[in-house]
């Protein structure tokens, strides 16, 4: 699924970095910000089977950069954190399955 997204972020004309899970996440994130390349958004899963999944990430990606935009995504339509994402301090929400119209809208209002 992320390779998918990946494919449909650069089709929007984003450049893009997948990974598997939360801290190979962390680890992208940090090595582009010390490298003076920050990135301008990550969009997390929240659920990660065997991996650091999204919620736990991103408190741990706002511990290094309080100014991280993250939007969040699951395809578990009823997990609160979807339905209160700002409450959790995400910046937007994106639902599997993806659609390319609802990416571009979301990373358009939040890297604008």
């Amino acid at each position: 699924m992320r390779l998918l997204l990946g494919e449909m972020l650069r089709h929007l004309g984003y450049d893009v970095q997948c990974v598997a899970e939360g801290k190979e996440a962390l680890v992208r994130y940090q090595e582009a910000y010390h490298a003076r390349q920050p990135f301008h958004a990550v969009i997390l899963d929240l659920t990660v089977t065997g991996g650091l999944g999204g919620k736990d990430t991103f408190q741990q990606l706002r511990q290094f950069d309080p100014q991280v935009k993250a939007i969040v995504s699951s395809g578990y339509s009823n997990d609160p954190v979807l339905s209160g994402y700002s409450t959790f301090r995400f910046y937007g929400v994106v639902a599997k399955p993806f659609r390319l119209a609802e990416l571009s809208q979301v990373l358009h209002q939040i890297t604008a």
